[in-house]
């Protein structure tokens, strides 16, 4: 961390022009200073949109002649969506563009004048003090095959939310009219003849109307093979004693069929993004490697490589856990020491990956099986399981990073060093 601070303190030279930018929606501010913190010039709003950023540009390249200034940088707060057209922009012209952490501006705006006061203006003078400083991270946009997949990995996560949230809604339906279903249908929206039922005949007194023959019927639409009239008998049976409401019916049905409809297009679309981000996998060249270790799939490894990009941008596997929030921080003074936590100032779906690669692993990979039992059994400072399966996730990050960097298959034997073998053996 010093050396990385100490680089980024030495980029910021006497001939460095820096510019400090708050990013919204429709109106942006800079504020342009040089490596002493002294304004250079008068505050400049402008839209975001192509004619303001052909704005900033020309008074950046009329600033940096007029005061014979060689070296640009351009910092801004990740603001939503917002910042990215304008990162790429100035990218593409050239310039060095940077992000400074929302948090650090919001404890560092009372520095100068003492007071609480937010706005825009402010803002950016704030942004492009922090730079002056060092205390800035570059700026990362996933470039070919790993653009694609962060795409990829967005929309599935999006398209789950909702996903999820639709059959929640629907279960919620199912819970006031027909709470009895479950115990005919263990999971009624998984199988095609309980799917084919919500869709038609979904509440006790549409069963009944219908009868053992009507149900068996309806199912065989989506079932081809044999129906067992067992299921249709039962099915009627649980209408009868149901405790579900007996009004509004017309209007439910249709909600529920609204609604099932929706969830098999967005079941579709999963299918095709999971395709997608299948084929993009593949073209990381990576793909082998990652998924030969046990407990990783092709969702799980896909959406890692769109979350972080080339791992081999990285220096050490370190530096990948700090991005995901996994650094171990505490509050502690004096006498007085709390416990120790993990900061999570970093990619939260980066995070969840892991953590799904985590429980995977240690269900079906024997090396971190084998781990996670010593963490939450070991003698001295145990683990809970959350805590052991954050250890887990970081041990994943080492793993993934050193076989991919020495383009090397999983070897059982290697995932632990004598230390790590000796206490496991020793705990057993």
């Amino acid at each position: 961390m010093k050396n990385c601070n100490s680089r980024k303190l030495e980029a910021i030279i006497p001939g460095t022009l820096i510019v400090g930018v708050d990013i919204a929606k429709a109106i942006q501010w800079a504020r342009f200073i040089d490596y002493r913190g002294l304004e250079l010039r008068n505050p400049l709003k402008f839209p975001n949109d192509k004619t303001g950023f052909d704005n900033i540009l020309a008074s950046i390249q009329t600033i940096c002649k007029d005061k014979k200034l060689d070296n640009v940088i351009v910092g801004l707060e990740p603001t939503g969506h917002y910042w990215k057209p304008f990162a790429n922009y100035l990218i593409r012209h050239g310039i060095t563009v940077v992000m400074v952490n929302p948090y650090h501006t919001k404890r560092a705006k009372e520095l100068d004048d003492n007071s609480p006061t937010k706005n825009d203006k402010k803002d950016a003078l704030i942004i492009a003090k922090l730079i002056r400083d060092g205390r800035y991270y570059e700026v990362y946009m996933p470039q070919d095959i790993y653009a694609e997949l962060r795409v990829l990995s967005n929309s599935r996560i999006s398209l789950m939310k909702r996903h999820n949230a639709l059959k929640s809604t629907i279960t919620a339906v199912m819970d006031e009219y027909f709470p009895e279903i479950t115990t005919v249908f263990k999971n009624p929206l998984n199988g095609k003849a309980a799917i084919q039922i919500l869709k038609s005949y979904p509440f006790p007194s549409l069963i009944l109307e219908m009868g053992v023959e009507g149900v068996l019927r309806e199912i065989k639409k989506a079932v081809k093979k044999t129906v067992g009239r067992k299921k249709a008998q039962q099915l009627v049976e649980t209408a009868k004693n149901s405790i579900g409401l007996n009004y509004g019916t017309l209007s439910a049905k249709l909600r529920l069929r609204l609604m099932i409809a929706e969830l098999e297009l967005l079941n579709q679309q999963l299918e095709q993004i999971e395709s997608a981000m299948k084929q993009a996998l593949m073209g990381t060249g990576y793909s082998d490697i990652i998924l030969g270790i046990p407990g990783i799939g092709v969702i799980t490894a896909a959406s890692f490589l769109g979350e972080i990009g080339d791992p081999m941008r990285f220096d050490n596997p370190r530096q990948i856990s700090k991005m995901a929030g996994y650094n171990l921080v505490e509050d502690s003074s004096g006498k007085s020491k709390s416990r120790t936590i993990i900061s999570k100032r970093g990619r939260k779906n980066l995070r969840s990956v892991l953590y799904q690669m985590a429980l995977t692993a240690v269900a079906v990979n024997n090396e971190m099986k084998e781990l996670y039992g010593y963490l939450k059994t070991r003698k001295d400072n145990p683990l809970k399981k959350k805590q052991a399966l954050v250890v887990i996730s970081k041990k994943l990050i080492t793993v993934i990073y050193n076989l991919v960097k020495k383009k090397t298959e999983y070897r059982a034997e290697l995932v632990f060093g004598e230390f790590r073998k000796n206490q496991i053996k020793s705990a057993a």
